[in-house]
């Protein structure tokens, strides 16, 4: 079974040295200077160049703390983003802080109040400083650089390019046995081999999240050929994305991209899929009555690789629901003692509830929720029209996130495409709502007064034609001159 990411080494553990690659040093450093001087909106591509290609353990030792390198450039990109509002008017989000934000903010707060509660320990204290640096920071970061669709386009170009490169990397696990990235300080060098399946997983901490990664990015590089102005950097996308899900051997990922390709073939029916929805309720409440184990040990029947863990994904949902009243309050710690193997939470359902509580699954639920309310409401301010593909390729990409929810968390560097989906969505649906809020607001004046747009408009013509006329004299001037 994956093991979670061991925090302990992070803060306040582990070797007290750095541990820092010289190739990962220079790149570090290139990352900090570009952040620093380039336009803003070119500031992401270092941001997520150094986050995919550098190994998530690679960090800088100082005042008796480990700094990952992801961890100090987040920071450099948060303080170059208060630098530029420093200089600027507008706000540091596009749309301002909206209610996703909000969502997420209550629901990191939450299990970053929780786990210290759990272990009571300082410890845990400094852990939850450097995943609040990884959520709040990645997050609100990536939130500050995306701000509209011209930000969304550019992110997906540099993850289209990056998936391709990991994909070819992870090809090279399978023919050569060796992961490049163990040449840089990723604590792996030979990938993990499962009833005779080489799992591969390029600069990732797993093969799960490694083919997560790619597999929920394909409706976003079918977005990129769509679009017609990028469908090469979008096909190399979608060749990557392909390569990384078949590459790491795992039936989650294979889920996430059919659900993706599912998400998008759903396009005819998308004006009847509150109907589909409640039918899909329908359905499994029909199989909870006439099933003989609860409706969930669905999930153990899943194999699509001949190696997959599907019961134990089952009996990890079975145990949370059954030992609800030892994690709602402030989550629990001892989840490894209901049942065996339980230590390994790759569910991120199950891993939002027992690190933070109810209280911090609901609101990850809201999050989710106001994202699919916010992709809604800005495809049908635009149907008909060519660009409501957009946001239903958006759509499609949430699906396939929440289909991959159910066999891993999102423990490394794979949460920020996450973020980043979330910044797109707010981003670019705050300036859809924001036009069709103006258009709308212009029609209801002219319609509340139409005196006043007629006036509006007789002015508009009578200094058009007093410019004509200044023009003409100006004209007939120079020619009775030269004559």
């Amino acid at each position: 079974m994956p093991e979670g990411p061991d925090q302990s080494h992070y803060f306040g553990g582990g070797a007290n040295q750095t541990i820092l690659s010289p190739i990962v040093l220079v790149a570090m450093l290139i990352a900090i200077l570009l952040i620093l001087v380039l336009p803003r909106k070119h500031v992401i591509v270092p941001v997520l160049l150094t986050a995919f290609l550098v190994p998530l353990g690679q960090s800088v030792y100082a005042v008796g703390v480990h700094w990952l390198v992801l961890r100090i450039v987040v920071l450099v990109g948060l303080l170059r983003v208060l630098l530029i509002k420093f200089t600027s008017k507008k706000s540091a989000l596009a749309g301002g802080f909206n209610t996703i934000d909000r969502a997420f903010l209550i629901c990191v707060v939450a299990q970053a109040i929780a786990t210290p509660l759990q272990y009571m320990a300082s410890q845990a204290l400094i852990n939850q400083f450097g995943i609040l640096i990884d959520f709040l920071g990645g997050y609100f970061l990536l939130r500050a650089l995306i701000r509209d669709e011209a930000d969304a386009y550019r992110t997906l170009k540099c993850l289209a390019l990056l998936t391709l490169v990991l994909g070819l990397c992870m090809v090279r696990e399978q023919v050569a046995l060796q992961n490049v990235f163990g040449q840089i300080g990723l604590d792996r060098s030979v990938p993990e081999i499962r009833e005779g399946k080489i799992r591969s997983q390029a600069v990732f901490q797993h093969a799960l999240t490694a083919g997560t990664f790619g597999a929920t990015l394909l409706p976003l590089f079918f977005l990129l050929w769509k679009n017609g102005k990028a469908k090469l950097m979008g096909a190399a996308g979608v060749v990557g994305s392909t390569a990384m899900t078949v590459c790491s051997n795992s039936s989650t990922p294979l889920l996430a991209y059919a659900a993706g390709i599912l998400g998008i073939c759903l396009w005819p029916i998308r004006k009847k899929m509150k109907a589909w929805r409640w039918g899909i309720v329908g359905g499994l409440v029909a199989l909870q009555m006439v099933m003989k184990a609860p409706v969930w040990f669905i999930i153990a029947h899943i194999d699509l690789t001949g190696g997959s863990s599907g019961y134990h994904r089952a009996e990890l949902v079975d145990q949370f629901i059954t030992h609800f009243r030892d994690w709602w309050l402030i989550g629990t710690k001892d989840a490894a003692t209901w049942a065996y193997d339980l230590w390994d939470q790759q569910n991120q359902y199950v891993s939002v509830g027992e690190s933070g509580g109810l209280l911090a699954l609901v609101f990850f639920i809201v999050m989710i929720s106001l994202s699919y309310a916010k992709i809604g409401a800005a495809r049908k301010a635009v149907e008909g029209l060519k660009k409501e593909w957009f946001f239903w390729f958006l759509n499609a990409a949430m699906f396939a996130n929440l289909v991959a929810f159910f066999g891993v968390n999102y423990f490394d560097q794979v949460k920020l495409v996450w973020f980043a989906l979330l910044a797109i969505i707010s981003a670019t649906t705050a300036s859809m709502m924001q036009a069709q809020k103006s258009q709308t607001s212009s029609a209801e004046t002219e319609l509340a007064d139409p005196y006043l747009a007629t006036a509006a408009s007789v002015e508009e013509l009578v200094l058009q034609t007093s410019e004509t006329a200044e023009f003409s004299t100006s004209v007939s001037k120079r020619l009775i001159g030269g004559v």
